[in-house]
């Protein structure tokens, strides 16, 4: 739906330059008049795929996650928490199943935090000054974060727990018997 020219207020018109999401209030939404909107009919081009995007996505995978560990303290710590733990869940006398839901919860607070930076990335770049909208954004991918990882105790726990017999498995283990 395009607005009119004058039906836009004067001060829109001279923050035409700001991000869109700026001028917009919630009482009502408008479109200022140089923004287009593609018909209903057209849709976008579809992406070509073949190996050379393949073999793209990948090396830029890889340097998200090298760039996370250069800039991301909290996901280093991240990183070390699984990789000491890891092996754990490896070695521990419990079914292959838990095992595989042990390393998921962690390889989840690996990614939740990877989400979690770059969301705080994109609001220091978009809105740099401070804003209680910002705080309340970044607060949200924390708590994201904070529930990956009572997902994790609880998943670990619950695998864990004593009557699950890990320990007198372990303890079998570990006498020889």
């Amino acid at each position: 739906m395009l607005v009119s020219a004058d039906l836009v207020s004067p001060r829109a018109l001279q923050f035409t330059t700001q991000p869109l999401f700026r001028l917009l209030r919630p009482q009502t939404v408008r479109q200022l008049p140089h923004v287009s909107t593609p018909p209903a009919h057209e849709e976008p081009p579809l992406k070509r795929r073949n190996f050379t995007n393949f073999f793209s996505s990948v090396r830029y995978s890889i340097e998200g996650f090298f760039a996370a560990m250069k800039h991301e303290p909290s996901f280093r710590e991240d990183l070390i928490f699984a990789l000491l733990l890891v092996p754990l869940a490896i070695f521990l006398p419990i079914n292959a199943v838990s095992t595989a839901l042990m390393i998921s919860s962690l390889i989840l607070i690996l990614i939740v935090e990877l989400l979690n930076s770059a969301i705080e990335w994109i609001i220091d770049y978009v809105r740099p000054e401070i804003h209680p909208l910002a705080k309340r954004i970044k607060d949200m991918a924390s708590a994201a974060v904070f529930l990956s990882y009572i997902n994790c105790v609880v998943v670990w726990v619950i695998m864990l727990w004593p009557e699950n017999a890990v320990w007198k498995r372990l303890g079998d283990m570990l006498s020889g018997h």
